[in-house]
């Protein structure tokens, strides 16, 4: 049976806007591919582990093709947890909030716990990376409240999309769909966007 990973950036609840698109695309999604499961990773549920010093060396251990120990092996089997909740799935619904012209600190925490070596990519030192979560697809709903496409630079620069786009082709997922809202010459915070303007792919 397929599944679908809806990975939750935003910490705002029934008042966010990124979640109430999503909750439309996946009420949407069970109306027509029923046979498809949903599994929500809330990023803020606290699940999420942390990747300092223990983790990041465990990497280079891995990199080095050494076994982690101690407390390296706890952070690294850690993370292999995380990665193999992302891998499971087929398909993806990121929801992201932009923060600060990028994304939530916590979905970057999501990221850097699974990119790991042998998990997301591999690496050639003569070809360099390549991505090993092919034959996924992935939907990526980005929201914002003052940036918006075409608004002067004083409200805002779009480091959200980009980054996340890049990310998702670096690891393999290159079927990937973008819905943004935000992104207007008149953004939300002057005037709520209706559902069938959230929900239009994105343009490119």
């Amino acid at each position: 049976m397929p599944s679908l990973l809806h990975v939750s950036a935003s910490p705002r609840g029934a008042e966010s806007e990124s979640l109430a698109i999503a909750r439309t695309f996946l009420d949407t999604l069970q109306d027509t591919r029923p046979d498809v499961t949903v599994d929500t990773f809330d990023l803020w549920d606290g699940s999420l582990p942390a990747f300092g010093p223990a983790a990041a060396a465990a990497k280079m251990n891995v990199f080095a093709g050494q076994v982690p120990a101690g407390d390296r092996a706890v952070a690294w089997q850690a993370a292999e947890r995380t990665f193999g909740r992302f891998a499971a799935a087929d398909y993806y619904l990121f929801s992201v909030p932009m923060w600060n012209h990028g994304i939530p600190y916590v979905l970057k925490q999501f990221i850097d716990v699974v990119s790991q070596p042998g998990m997301v990519f591999s690496f050639d030192p003569e070809r360099g990376y390549t991505g090993l979560l092919t034959g996924r697809r992935a939907v990526a709903v980005y929201t914002s409240a003052v940036y918006g496409t075409g608004r002067p630079a004083a409200f805002g620069t779009d480091f959200q999309a980009p980054y996340l786009r890049d990310w998702l082709a670096w690891a393999g997922i290159t079927d990937a769909t973008e819905m943004q809202t935000g992104r207007r010459p008149t953004p939300p915070l002057a005037k709520p966007p209706s559902d069938s303007e959230c929900l239009r792919p994105a343009p490119g």
